[in-house]
């Protein structure tokens, strides 16, 4: 059996305070927001990994700054488990364009969304807005995962 899966997001504000989000359902399967990012390659460094993961989920190009969540979450009735560290990041070069495709299929919508627009969906970690717009290092413990 191998240890839980590691994954690195970002956690990015833009210059009228709004959160970007992805789905990362194919084919429109869950109305879940989350933050983009994803699983670690070995042998690359955390901020490495997540510059490439905004890229190929958004097509923009971030910094990574300090750990500011991580978050745990598993599959009680089976193998998976799953800890995201999430960085904050700030936008270095690129705007959101519609014709922008993920290479590898998963992430299917992004989006700008401000914290009181955040209050209305369905996201993950229950912390997302917390962490993004607050100040302190969250732990958020071990959840089931949903879908």
């Amino acid at each position: 059996m191998t240890g839980p899966r590691l994954a690195v997001r970002a956690l990015i504000l833009d210059a009228q305070d709004r959160l970007l989000i992805v789905n990362a359902w194919p084919g429109g399967v869950s109305d879940l927001w989350t933050a983009p990012g994803g699983g670690v390659e070995r042998h690359s460094a955390l901020p490495d990994n997540l510059m490439r993961e905004v890229h190929e989920e958004t097509g923009l190009s971030v910094s990574v700054g300090a750990p500011v969540l991580v978050n745990e979450f598993h599959d009680p009735d089976g193998t998976f488990h799953q800890v995201d560290l999430y960085f904050r990041c700030t936008l270095v070069r690129g705007t959101l364009s519609d014709d922008w495709r993920d290479p590898e299929g998963v992430v299917t919508d992004r989006r700008w969304v401000t914290r009181e627009e955040l209050a209305t969906l369905r996201v993950k970690p229950d912390t997302l807005a917390e962490a993004a717009w607050g100040d302190r290092m969250i732990y958020d413990p071990l959840e089931p995962i949903i879908r």
